[in-house]
């Protein structure tokens, strides 16, 4: 514990200078940027597993979509669904929003999966989306092979892909309303079954302007992270792949970029 309060109080302790890598130690590969323009970068075109960030451009592909209002009967696939779930069941029907609601709040897995079949129309064929709305952004270090991050040999992203994929998830009302909720609740369209999700981003409540927008997780990955906080009209972005302390770590790079600004 001590050497995570250290790691946070070096962070604050630091000049104002932009440098490259300033904390090669913080993550396999990260990149932070202020009001657009980019602080600090350590291997930020580093192909890496994304993990449940993946699900960034999983929804973006339903808003730029639209029809959030659909209804969606839950095929078998969501029963096939690991890692965190929410329960989901075959022959459930739900609002198409409420299913990304559960992909960006609570990063489900089966919600994630439900929604990419819909979309799809299959999951193959969904993936297929995805690598092409990457390569549209310009994703040149980005691959998908599984909407809902998922690791596979043939999955990865970089830290400088990462950010331009969430600039274009900030830019939909609906994803940056999602994405600052501490808890949101739904239920299924005949009304049966309630679903009360509370949101994987330690640091919404905690964090002095703290949004979001992603966390992800895996064996493979390691601990992964979109952060975006905003404070006095000044905007702070940060991305961490494989950070072991990112909770720690993304508060002092935060608090840096903040005080830098001032």
């Amino acid at each position: 514990m001590l050497r995570l309060v250290l790691a946070v109080a070096c962070l604050a302790a630091g000049t104002a200078r932009a440098v490259d890598d300033p904390y090669p130690w913080i993550a396999g590969a990260y990149l932070v940027k202020r009001d657009g323009v980019v602080l600090w970068a350590g291997q930020p075109d580093a192909r890496l597993a994304p993990a449940s960030l993946a699900k960034m451009m999983t929804a973006l592909i339903a808003l730029e979509r639209g029809k959030l209002d659909e209804p969606v009967t839950l095929g078998r696939g969501v029963l096939q669904a690991t890692g965190t779930r929410i329960g989901l069941k075959t022959g459930e029907r739900l609002r198409t929003g409420d299913l990304l609601t559960a992909t960006v709040v609570r990063s489900a897995n089966d919600a994630c999966r439900g929604l990419a079949e819909h979309l799809g129309p299959s999951r193959n064929a969904f993936i297929v989306k995805m690598n092409e709305r990457a390569a549209a952004l310009g994703m040149a270090n980005t691959r998908f092979a599984d909407p809902c991050g998922h690791d596979h040999p043939d999955q990865y992203t970089s830290a400088a892909d990462l950010v331009r994929l969430a600039e274009e998830v900030m830019k939909h009302g609906e994803y940056m309303r999602l994405a600052r909720l501490e808890r949101v609740s739904f239920k299924t369209l005949d009304g049966e079954r309630t679903f009360a999700l509370r949101n994987t981003n330690a640091l919404l409540g905690r964090y002095d302007g703290a949004i979001g927008l992603k966390t992800g997780h895996t064996e493979g990955a390691g601990n992964c992270l979109v952060a975006l906080a905003e404070r006095d009209g000044v905007r702070v972005l940060a991305v961490l792949l494989n950070a072991p302390n990112r909770w720690w770590n993304a508060v002092g790079l935060l608090d840096r970029a903040f005080a830098a600004a001032r």
